[in-house]
């Protein structure tokens, strides 16, 4: 959540209807078994959907390359997602076996979003200047890849030359 822009223009851009405020948008792509944190946006408006987000940013990747995802991101064809229970209507058993599926091989991303959002910046009230969101985000993720063992720190620190 972002505090609330002076600018009329700003306004509408930040607001996001869903939240009933204004937000900054992140996206986190992780590996299957949350090894690693592949790729971060951070710092878009908060009106933006997860889907159109996606799309602005696909072309950092293969083509081919599957995603799996939520909810949020159902109608984009590189993504899959869970079987959304249709209105006024039930899963049946096999749709919902298929879910389950789904979500236990999905568990170790949300996990690993969790390690982000233990920081608070994502759901708090972010009083900094905004254009350090993106900044402040990514350095998370710097922290809990450190912490996962997936940051790459050189073997040996050479001493500073003093003088």
């Amino acid at each position: 959540m972002r505090e609330r822009p002076g600018d009329n223009k700003e306004q509408e851009k930040y607001y996001s209807g869903k939240a009933s405020k204004h937000t900054f948008k992140s996206q986190i792509i992780i590996l299957p078994h949350a090894g690693d944190i592949v790729d971060v946006i951070a710092g878009e408006p908060g009106s933006k959907s997860d889907i159109i987000l996606f799309r602005e940013n696909r072309d950092n990747f293969d083509p081919k390359q599957k995603f799996k995802g939520d909810l949020g991101y159902l109608g984009e064809d590189l993504i899959d997602t869970p079987i959304k229970t249709p209105r006024n209507s039930k899963l049946t058993i096999d749709q919902k076996k298929e879910n389950k599926e789904f979500s236990s091989k999905r568990v170790f991303v949300e996990h690993r979003i969790r390690s982000v959002k233990i920081f608070r910046v994502v759901q708090d009230r972010f009083r900094l200047n905004p254009k350090k969101y993106a900044e402040v985000i990514l350095t998370i993720c710097g922290l809990v890849r450190l912490r996962i063992g997936a940051l790459i720190l050189p073997t040996t620190i050479a001493p500073l030359p003093s003088g």
